[in-house]
């Protein structure tokens, strides 16, 4: 049986900051979702039968802001345990962490981590999935 792709929605209202990270994404092997505004993500988001193994949120969306998002993820029952990683240039670490972001990385200088950044949230989720198997 193959190993499934990790597949990660990307929720980015700037298309060219979208396509960066997007590419370095793709270079490791994981598919990208995205949506570039608040109701394109809550369409994505509300879906059940969307999987997602995590969410990259910028804070600044069109429609909404992305903390706002991040609360309502975390209120789907199918998407409390997809990790969530806060990618902005706005000030809101502290908000985004007691929103029930998993990392926080602020734009533009974050973009050097965020592959590194993402990989240890994937494998923090793998490890806390096989603890609940048993």
């Amino acid at each position: 049986m193959a190993l499934s792709t990790v597949r990660i929605l990307y929720v980015e209202n700037q298309a060219l900051v979208f396509l960066t990270v997007k590419q370095m994404l793709e270079q490791e092997g994981w598919e990208v979702d995205y949506a570039r505004n608040m109701i394109g993500a809550l369409q994505k988001i509300e879906r059940e039968e969307e999987r997602y193994d995590l969410i990259i949120l910028d804070s600044k969306l069109r429609g909404g802001r992305g903390l706002e998002l991040l609360r309502r993820v975390r209120e789907l029952p199918y998407r409390r345990r997809t990790p969530v990683l806060m990618f902005t240039s706005e000030e809101c670490l502290s908000e985004a962490l007691s929103a029930g972001a998993d990392a926080y990385l602020p734009k533009p200088e974050g973009i050097r981590s965020i592959t590194a950044t993402i990989r240890r949230l994937l494998k923090a989720r793998k490890v806390s999935l096989s603890r609940n198997v048993h």
